[in-house]
């Protein structure tokens, strides 16, 4: 099976989709001419011409806007944020009409569109480039919010993502755009809102999404050397939760730590771990433990940047705590 970088997953994703499906089109800054600014769309203005791949102005509110009124017309736009963190001009178009257009037209509308761009920790980007905000929209009925953490679940769910009848929006990160690993060629669609068990264990689960399967990977290697199996959920869509994958693997486990990127309050973590506790109170023989990042904005100092977000020694810390040897 080819391996392709994170970036290179999506662009075969936009790539198949758009040959697929004449009315799928692209619009955003830098996206035709310039490739995209993390070369997503490299290429495919070039091939499918300057009407499906369309370079807007520095306008959020404005192509974010027009994509929604495509939409509701019979197209299937893609928009793409340069960044979530500028997307936060638009929260008015997609929260107030994307996410409500078949409620409030009593399903005689629908917005099949795509909001799709990086979220979390850049590299010395700094607290206004750096902030993770999958809660912010997952807050909101009438969204769908995909946070693949692989190349493969990158493709296959903005493949999905493409075949909607309603809104999604779609959280890459920077980080992971240079990332690499296995990718079918051809059709690959992997179902939104279906968890997948990453490692197999059998003491604690780790729950996790996004980039923090990466620590918790990386931990699950580490505390297997010391006989600790832990089973790894990545939760890949975090609206809708799939429930049911954690509170099996929860009972399975009977212990459960919740990593996540973002910061404490008001977060995903924390529905996963009122979920967790109020249906499986019975089966856990310890209190979940939730890990965010620090409760501040992102630092610019890089040794203050690298203490953030959860790291694997802090996932394995957590896994020993709950298994009362830590």
């Amino acid at each position: 099976m080819p391996v392709i970088q994170y970036r290179e997953a999506l662009n075969q994703a936009l790539r198949e989709e758009m040959s697929r499906d004449p009315n799928i089109f692209i619009m955003g800054e830098e996206v035709g001419a310039y490739d995209g600014a993390f070369k997503v769309t490299q290429g495919l203005m070039k091939e499918f011409g300057k009407e499906r791949v369309v370079d807007s102005p520095i306008s959020e509110l404005g192509f974010v806007g027009l994509g929604i009124g495509a939409s509701m017309v019979g197209l299937r736009p893609v928009i793409e944020v340069m960044t979530w963190n500028f997307a936060i001009l638009a929260m008015d178009q997609i929260v107030n009409n994307a996410a409500k257009v078949r409620y409030m037209s009593g399903g005689q509308l629908h917005c099949p569109i795509v909001f799709r761009g990086p979220t979390g920790a850049g590299t010395q980007l700094s607290s206004q480039h750096s902030q993770m905000l999958e809660a912010q929209y997952a807050y909101f009925p009438g969204l769908k919010v995909v946070t693949p953490g692989t190349p493969r679940d990158a493709k296959g769910l903005l493949k999905a993502a493409l075949r909607e009848q309603d809104p999604v929006v779609f959280m890459e990160s920077e980080l992971l755009y240079s990332v690499k690993g296995e990718v079918e060629t051809g059709e690959l669609v992997i179902p939104i809102g279906q968890a997948e068990v990453k490692r197999p264990g059998e003491h604690v689960t780790v729950v996790c999404w996004h980039r923090m399967i990466y620590p918790a990977l990386e931990a699950a290697t580490k505390l297997a050397q010391e006989g600790i199996e832990v089973e790894v959920v990545d939760m890949r869509t975090v609206r809708p939760l799939d429930l049911p994958t954690v509170l099996a693997s929860v009972r399975k486990t009977n212990r459960c730590v919740v990593v996540e990127e973002a910061w404490p309050i008001a977060s995903v973590g924390s529905s996963i771990v009122d979920a967790v506790q109020r249906e499986a109170f019975d089966d856990l023989d310890a209190p979940v433990i939730r890990l965010n990042a620090k409760d501040v904005p992102m630092p610019y100092n890089k040794k203050l940047e690298g203490m953030y977000a959860p790291t694997a020694d802090d996932v394995a810390a957590a896994v020993k705590k709950v298994l009362y040897i830590g």
